[in-house]
């Protein structure tokens, strides 16, 4: 696989007129494929197999005039009974474009709190902003009148969503700069970000066409924009600090393309295989949306790393000499001077990163698994404000009803009357039956609120009390089954990604305890980054963790923490087949790419820090956490433990049983088999 990507560079860079004309063709033709065949990204969050799902099918087949989402519009005021401002609003809203349907108020005992439910024909992301938009303007009405408006609903969310993309940009401009004062030319930065643009504009367009094939989740995009941009950056990075290396040493273009591509391109390709393997692997938990989710980011760190080694080159013949240091590239004193230190104290080096790790992941026994709702937004949002009046009006748990569906409707008093009776049961409406009588359904006030463990309670309470043919769904009911699903599937899902990134390990490196040591310290380093995300956003911020964050954070940090793997113990391994001693190999390699693993994981971590500002709080606890990730793996374990490690481990580290060796297809680095 070496020689073949050195022979692909050196062609590309040598002919990189035609080269880039062919990227051009090929990015046209995605272009133009997604165009005509791309379908919409859907959000469809279907549990196959759980009660929560039987409910929400159930409805959606015989309640077809609620196939639409809603949003609800709050009013607070010392007087609201037969308001004339209330009323306006109302009919404003029914002349609304998609707008079914519009309730008639709903007050509250006390008569100062009241709400519209506004019912669509379509669902939000369908929608897109404009509805939200409208409801804010028609609020006005209310607002003049001298009431305190607000709004909520997957309708608003939609409107409230950031139109700039923020996350992209911070992570762009930080790359930027740590780039030019990585490479110190600015040529060698707009190489490495150009590159990686366009192997991520790739990656999406692939992604859109493949939307016509399968359903993949809204999200999706976002992830795999937040996961393409830094692993792709980060692949350039390594690659583009090869070839200057070369070409400081006196290559031609060609041949420092060749090079390049042989070794860190390898490098490349490896680590990129590894993510893809844990990503996509989350279609063993037999959940359909996260599947997709999985297989839809991999589609774009796919095309990154096969950019990385097929872009890059072509325009490293286009910038051709302008890249070509002023001065001779040398290994870094400074890290040098680190591994030395690292290395000559393997065993406390180890202890001491060991521990920080230890400590960092502590704060994980405490995890509460929830479902983080309007009440975690941000006060004084229109969100946050209409979920506190709601409460306030209608009881804690008005803001996370349960749904019964009712297959059959020859016995709605006894389900009515045995729901009732359940412990944690605060209202129960009427049965509304389909419009073919065939159905019915019914909602269930919790006394306690969404988030309260005591709801999650009621949940098996009633299934336990209410008779066959009466599902329980809703929000909560569907989160304990997503959570349930996703806990019976979790070994299977670990023992999968860990598994196959060992053997991949194994058949790159010939070695059989750099992968199994790698494989422990990775876990080790999610550890410690689910136990930052507990300390910020659970304890520090209330906020409870959405049961599928952990498994998305385990697949992509399992990945991402196997790049820098992949990069240190390449270089590692290249340095001891040059004849280097274990712990000489270990400083010679970090004093080569200890700069680049560093600058990678500042762009990488700048980028996941970016989407800290999207204001869905998931996406905010998969930015901070793989960010928090990345800082811990780089500088920890990458800069830490592993060398230490490495340098305990010593010519062990290079070698395969005999055995295993036959077995295990040969993946060589640079060429060559390691030593026996």
């Amino acid at each position: 696989m070496a020689h073949a990507l050195g022979r692909l560079a050196a062609a590309a860079a040598g002919h990189w007129k035609r080269s880039l004309a062919i990227v051009a063709a090929v990015l046209v033709l995605i272009g133009g494929a997604s165009a005509a065949a791309g379908g919409a990204f859907v959000d469809s969050f279907s549990t196959p197999g759980t009660e929560s799902q039987q409910a929400a099918d159930l409805l959606a087949d015989r309640f077809p005039a609620q196939a639409g989402d809603t949003a609800t519009i709050v009013f607070a005021g010392d007087e609201l009974r037969d308001n004339a401002a209330i009323a306006q609003t109302k009919a404003e809203i029914e002349r609304q474009p998609h707008v079914t349907g519009v309730s008639d108020p709903q007050l509250s005992q006390d008569e100062r709190i009241g709400f519209l439910t506004v019912q669509y024909d379509k669902p939000a992301q369908e929608l897109q902003r404009e509805p939200g938009q409208r409801l804010e303007a028609v609020s006005a009405i209310g607002e003049r009148a001298g009431l305190e408006v607000s709004r909520r609903g997957p309708v608003v969310d939609q409107a409230e969503q950031l139109a700039a993309p923020v996350g992209e940009l911070v992570g762009l401009a930080v790359a930027i700069i740590v780039l030019t004062l990585v490479f110190r030319s600015v040529a060698a930065m707009l190489l490495t970000l150009i590159a990686s643009l366009i192997a991520l504009a790739g990656g999406i367009l692939l992604l859109q066409f493949g939307s016509a094939f399968a359903d993949f989740p809204t999200f999706a995009p976002t992830l795999g924009v937040m996961l393409g941009l830094g692993a792709g950056i980060d692949y350039a990075l390594l690659i583009v600090g090869r070839y200057r290396e070369q070409l400081a040493a006196g290559d031609s273009v060609p041949q420092a393309a060749r090079t390049a591509n042989q070794t860190a391109g390898t490098s490349v390709v490896a680590a990129g295989a590894i993510v893809v393997v844990a990503i996509a692997g989350l279609l063993a938990t037999g959940i359909p949306f996260v599947g997709r989710m999985g297989v839809g980011s991999a589609i774009v760190v796919a095309s990154v790393a096969v950019g990385a080694v097929t872009v890059l080159p072509t325009l490293m013949g286009a910038f051709a000499r302008r890249l070509r240091p002023r001065r001779p590239v040398l290994p870094s004193r400074g890290f040098e001077r680190w591994a030395g230190r690292v290395t000559a104290r393997p065993r406390a080096a180890a202890a001491i990163g060991t521990v920080i790790l230890l400590v960092l992941a502590a704060p994980v026994l405490g995890l509460r698994l929830g479902m983080p709702d309007d009440g975690n937004d941000a006060a004084g949002t229109t969100t946050r404000v209409a979920y506190d009046r709601l409460a306030e009006g209608f009881g804690a748990g008005f803001n996370g009803p349960l749904v019964l569906a009712a297959e059959r409707t020859d016995d709605l008093a006894a389900v009515k009357q045995r729901a009732e009776r359940t412990p944690g049961v605060a209202f129960v409406s009427e049965p509304t039956v389909s419009p073919r009588g065939d159905a019915a359904t019914l909602t269930v006030i919790p006394a306690t609120s969404p988030q309260d463990p005591e709801t999650s309670e009621l949940v098996t309470r009633l299934r336990d009390t209410l008779p066959a043919g009466v599902y329980v769904g809703g929000a909560t009911a569907m989160l304990d089954d997503l959570a349930a699903k996703i806990a019976s599937r979790l070994p299977l899902f670990i023992a999968l990604v860990i598994g196959l990134s060992i053997v991949l390990l194994m058949a790159v490196f010939r070695s059989l305890w750099v992968p199994l040591v790698s494989a422990a310290f990775n876990l080790l380093s999610i550890a410690a980054a689910y136990g930052v995300v507990v300390a910020v956003f659970q304890t520090g911020m209330d906020v409870p963790i959405v049961s599928f964050v952990p498994l998305f954070m385990f697949a992509i940090l399992f990945g991402l923490s196997m790049d820098y793997n992949v990069f240190l113990q390449s270089r590692i391994r290249e340095e001891y087949l040059r004849g280097a001693g274990p712990q000489e190999s270990v400083v010679r390699a970090l004093a080569r790419v200890g700069r680049i693993i560093l600058a990678a994981g500042a762009i990488m971590t700048s980028v996941f820090l970016g989407f800290v500002t999207d204001p869905d709080v998931v996406v905010q606890t998969i930015g901070a956490g793989l960010a928090a990730a990345i800082l811990i793996d780089v500088l920890v374990v990458r800069m830490i433990v592993a060398p230490a490690v490495m340098t305990l481990l010593g010519d062990r580290a290079w070698t395969l049983p005999a055995w295993l060796d036959r077995v295990l297809p040969r993946i060589a680095l640079e060429g060559e088999p390691a030593p026996a």
